[in-house]
């Protein structure tokens, strides 16, 4: 709970979707998971403000990236990168096979209601074991990457929450990915 992230500018995050996977050296990782069900394999990564994710289903890989990061990312292998800032929703084919949808919205909130959100996302994230890093921000403020994931028999179902103190930025992410 040491690591201690600039201020994260709503501005600069971003929804980025990859149809090749990404070298976890490019990351800052903080946790890490992989599930194997049925014809499927996810990997999640979690980082501090930012996730990961790679769907892998035969010879289709689809990768979901969030990130405020400004640092250099892979241009090969890349489909769209949407800003996150406000509502969005987003689906793309990878294939004839795998379908992705996303939407994302964003908040900046008051101290009070940051705090009590952050709480009860943080014990949510307990609750259901899900992929969870925390840190405080350059204020020390509370700051929390968490990421839930869902399988189902053809599908994967993703949340992800980003609370960054500093701003009281709010970062909501849902994303389905899944084959036929």
């Amino acid at each position: 709970m040491n690591t201690i992230l600039k201020s994260a500018n709503l501005q600069a995050y971003r929804l980025i979707l990859y149809r090749r996977v990404l070298h976890p050296e490019l990351f800052d990782i903080k946790g890490r998971r992989t599930i194997a069900y049925g014809d499927y394999e996810i990997e999640a990564w979690i980082m501090p403000g930012a996730h990961l994710m790679r769907f892998q289903h035969g010879p289709v890989s689809a990768v979901e990236l969030v990130t405020c990061s400004d640092s250099e990312l892979p241009e090969r292998g890349l489909i769209t990168a949407i800003p996150c800032a406000g509502e969005k929703e987003h689906e793309h084919a990878f294939s004839d096979i795998v379908n992705y949808m996303a939407t994302v919205q964003t908040e900046s909130l008051p101290p009070n209601l940051y705090t009590s959100t952050y709480d009860e996302l943080v014990e949510f994230g307990y609750e259901s074991e899900a992929l969870m890093y925390r840190w405080q921000d350059a204020d020390g403020g509370p700051c929390a990457s968490i990421l839930d994931l869902q399988r189902f028999r053809q599908e994967i179902h993703a949340q992800s929450y980003h609370l960054i103190c500093q701003g009281g930025l709010v970062l909501r992410t849902q994303a389905i990915f899944e084959h036929k």
